[in-house]
């Protein structure tokens, strides 16, 4: 079973003037494939320096193998997630978010306004996901099969993305 972060970025949820309503749905639909387990969950006010610290804890103090983010991927003068992201990764993995954008512009055309990224710090995946309910789950459903086989090689569980068939 793999360990998962949950990062919410709201100021107005960090102000206690919005419930967050998504972070709680990434829960559920994440502990619901029965491969993962939740075991920290925050709420940050979209503040580049602030997601940068509670990344590097997560990640440098092994945590979580999956930290997923949501919120702060749009055009507003605050949404600072994808900059604070890659400011901490080693790895981008952009493939993730480019099929996750894809695969969500089929459903509404506004995805591809998206600017969330994805990447590796030390043994963690990090992936931002958008702000709403929907539109997380939406995402995080296209890719979550193919990210099981990515964290095991991740943390050395795995080593071979080719099988005989395929070479």
């Amino acid at each position: 079973m793999f360990t998962v972060a949950i990062i919410t970025l709201s100021d107005k949820g960090y102000e206690g003037q919005r419930e967050d309503l998504t972070g709680p749905k990434i829960k559920e639909y994440i502990e619901g494939t029965n491969r993962y387990k939740v075991v920290s969950y925050t709420l940050l006010k979209d503040d580049s320096q602030m997601l940068q610290e509670e990344l590097r804890k997560i990640c440098d103090n092994e945590i979580a193998d999956l930290i997923l983010t949501n919120g702060g991927t749009g055009f507003s003068k605050r949404d600072i997630t994808p900059e604070a992201t890659k400011l901490i990764i080693e790895k981008e993995i952009p493939g993730i978010s480019e099929y996750m954008r894809m695969k969500s512009s089929e459903i509404t055309k506004k995805a591809i306004l998206s600017r969330g990224v994805s990447g590796i710090r030390k043994n963690s995946l990090i992936i931002n996901l958008p702000g709403s309910p929907k539109g997380a789950i939406e995402n995080l459903s296209f890719v979550i099969d193919t990210l099981d086989h990515g964290i095991e090689i991740l943390k050395g569980q795995a080593t071979e993305c080719a099988t005989n068939s395929q070479k």
